[in-house]
């Protein structure tokens, strides 16, 4: 174990509560991607998610003090938002249109102002739950999958969370709509 695994698991500890069970057999690497079955203090809900952007982890909570753990990359510095959301949608293969500011940020986002089209090379990745706001509706964050699995434990993103595509697919078929999306403050 890394001291960064230790800093990192501390912030979900604190508050979440959680604490990490490896099931027998699974890879000790810290650059291990695996989801991890954890326990979560008994009075946090069944069925919804929490991210605990400094430490890139995404908890879908189960009965029984129970959630699974999947490692995420997160927005940049200025660009997360953190709050109380709802899953208004969800898609498979979703396409994927940059927003003003995005393009204004990147003008190479310019090419796809229309959007383009879902699939392998776009960077919502095979699955996205896209997250509402009461009063607001969509709020243009979105958890989903990803083409380049290399960003999952940083923050580079538009102010999503991303997971490998594999793990979007498995998130998305359990996680149904209306499910409270919890996106913690950064604390460091």
């Amino acid at each position: 174990m890394h001291r960064r695994d230790v800093l990192m698991g501390g912030a979900a500890v604190g508050l979440l509560g959680l604490a990490a069970v490896e099931p027998a057999g699974a890879q000790t690497s810290p650059a291990s991607l695996l989801p991890v079955e954890v326990d979560i203090r008994p009075e946090i809900p069944a069925n919804e998610l929490h991210v605990i952007p400094d430490s890139f982890m995404l908890y879908w909570t189960l009965p029984g003090a129970r959630a699974i753990r999947y490692m995420v990359g997160v927005g940049r510095p200025g660009l997360y938002e953190s709050g109380e959301f709802y899953v208004g949608a969800k898609k498979e293969w979703p396409s994927w249109t940059p927003t003003k500011s995005m393009i204004e940020r990147n003008p190479a986002y310019k090419e796809w102002e229309d959007g383009m089209p879902g699939g392998p090379d776009n960077p919502l990745g095979a699955r996205a739950l896209y997250l509402f706001e009461p009063g607001r509706g969509d709020t243009y964050l979105r958890i989903h999958g990803t083409n380049a699995p290399s960003t999952i434990g940083s923050a580079v993103s538009n102010g999503c969370a991303r997971l490998v595509n594999d793990q979007a697919i498995d998130l998305y078929n359990r996680v149904p709509l209306r499910s409270r999306v919890v996106l913690h403050p950064k604390m460091v």
